[in-house]
């Protein structure tokens, strides 16, 4: 696949996100619509009686959940006023995925996208890859580019609406699975699975499902 440049990302997002809007307007009204924010996403899972029952209510669900600040710009209520890659640089849980953001240019492009789920991996995940590694792909734009955009879908995909076949940003296709507050999401190869620990994480234009590996997109 040829590198993106930021001016083609950027038409490719907007186009990405555009379509996504058109398909949002038509699904359930349980979606949230972007920019809106919401009430819930105040709740922790500890305000119902278990996650699954949070996620049903429409709240952040999962046990990563419990290492997101309480308040501040990087809790829950901070992240929901903020677009996504602002919105992450405030959660100490995401700082790694922060810098690769960064390094890849994607941080204006992302904020402006509006109507986008993203899976975004914890600093954990990141911990997986071998340091060599890890530090040749943040040295490689294009490939960093890929790796990111695989990451992202259009739509503000719900819980309920989350489990499916889904077409990433960078033209690859992830796939999730699971019910209530128990989503596996698999990436190229079925060996190339996260699960995601804490879901349905509001911003001010994306929905985030924080996940425990980094997918990686089929060469």
């Amino acid at each position: 696949m040829s590198a993106f440049t930021p001016r083609r990302l950027s038409a490719a997002i907007a186009a990405f996100a555009l379509a996504g809007g058109l398909a949002a307007c038509s699904s359930s009204s349980g979606q949230r619509a972007s920019g809106s924010g919401s009430s819930s996403t105040a709740a922790s899972p500890m305000a119902s009686d278990s996650p699954s029952m949070a996620a049903a209510a429409g709240a952040d669900f999962g046990s990563a959940c419990s290492a997101v600040p309480a308040s501040g710009a990087g809790s829950f209520t901070g992240m929901a006023q903020d677009p996504v890659a602002t919105a992450a640089s405030n959660n100490p849980v995401l700082s790694t995925l922060v810098s690769a953001v960064k390094a890849a240019g994607l941080v204006d492009t992302l904020n402006s996208a509006q109507g986008i789920t993203v899976f975004a991996p914890t600093n954990d995940a990141f911990k997986k890859i071998p340091s060599s590694t890890l530090n040749s792909v943040l040295a490689d734009k294009a490939q960093l580019t890929k790796i990111l955009t695989y990451h992202v879908v259009s739509g503000r995909l719900s819980p309920d609406q989350l489990a499916g076949t889904h077409t990433a940003l960078n033209g690859g296709t992830v796939t999730v699975t699971g019910s209530g507050a128990n989503f596996t999401v698999t990436g190229g190869s079925t060996s190339n699975t996260a699960s995601v620990v804490c879901g349905n994480v509001q911003t001010a234009n994306a929905t985030v499902y924080i996940i425990d590996s980094v997918l990686m997109p089929a060469s």
